[in-house]
């Protein structure tokens, strides 16, 4: 299942799901046993998805053509064309980003001119964003006014449908309640100057965070799965020109590895966010600027993995 916030015509924020062409108000659609916020999904998703589940599958099953006009008039349904997408959660109760891709971290300190650290190897390691700076699919992102070396980062998220503590990496999934892309948008000489003190990312990265253009349950990736990790293409495209090019399944650390290092000795709660950090070639930092230059007002970034969809923003 895909499931959605968007906005409709005389309508806030609403939690919906995907149906070929339509976007299916849950609330709406199941007369207000489905809550009409994602947050709220969130909170008891063990209860509420399954419950979604079944009204996804009597649309499919039924011939509704006939019965589109009329649910359109109730407001159950809207063209996709007639709503706009969120974030599919706009306000995450944290956003963890961690360090996971062996590639992109090497690549990185080497032009530094430092070699990889054995703690890198021990332990997956993350820093926390800024969860109240969250954009959706097709926003526009303001540049920072203090940058000239504005990046994207290509990286996958996950989202905890589970309050959980201590939790094993072989029992992650179960605090899962599906994966979206995700662009940890940085200010590299903001974060340069930032790091060499010894604290941050800070101001380097908590302007924006985009995250979308849907939440994909981890059931429909399943056909992906290899062991703990998924085959999922990770490509990334400034003004429709290719650059970047990668995949999930080389990650160092998993899932369950980042949620097991998360949850020691604290609590991980529905709606939390974690990130995957940075695919290698996901971001011009590793590329170069010989192959990409530092990102300019008009810019356009689209990030596309397998199954997830095509996170796309303007630069504004």
């Amino acid at each position: 299942m895909k499931l959605v916030t968007f906005e409709a015509p005389q309508k806030r924020a609403r939690a919906g799901f995907l149906l070929r062409d339509q976007v299916i108000d849950m609330e709406a659609i199941s007369e207000g046993q489905l809550p009409s916020l994602m947050a709220d999904f969130l909170q008891e998703f063990d209860r509420y998805f399954p419950l979604a589940l079944q009204y996804e599958a009597y649309l499919l099953n039924q011939d509704y053509s006939h019965n589109w006009e009329l649910m359109r008039q109730k407001q159950q349904t809207y063209a996709f064309s007639d709503v706009i997408l969120l974030a599919p959660l706009t306000r995450p109760s944290s956003l963890r980003d961690f360090y996971a891709f062996e590639q992109h971290v090497r690549t990185c300190r080497s032009h530094r001119g430092l070699q990889m650290i054995e703690e890198w190897y021990q332990i997956p390691v993350f820093y926390y964003s800024n969860h109240q700076a969250i954009i959706g699919p097709d926003r526009v992102l303001e540049r920072p006014s203090a940058t000239s070396e504005l990046d994207f980062e290509l990286e996958i998220a996950c989202i905890i449908s589970k309050q959980g503590r201590n939790i094993s990496a072989n029992k992650a999934e179960e605090y899962i309640a599906g994966y979206c892309v995700m662009n940890d948008w940085s200010a590299r000489d903001l974060q340069r100057q930032e790091v060499k003190v010894g604290l941050g990312p800070a101001k380097g990265k908590d302007f924006a965070t985009s995250l979308g253009p849907y939440l994909v349950t981890k059931d429909e990736l399943e056909p992906y799965r290899t062991k703990d990790r998924y085959n999922l293409a990770m490509k990334a495209r400034v003004n429709g020109k290719l650059i970047s090019q990668g995949n999930f399944q080389d990650i160092h650390y998993s899932f369950g590895q980042m949620i097991e290092r998360a949850s020691q000795d604290t609590t991980l709660y529905p709606g939390d966010v974690i990130g995957s950090g940075t695919v290698g070639t996901g971001c011009i930092l590793e590329l170069g600027t010989n192959v990409q230059p530092w990102l300019e007002s008009g810019d356009i970034v689209e990030l596309e993995i397998t199954g997830l969809g095509v996170l796309r923003n303007t630069i504004k």
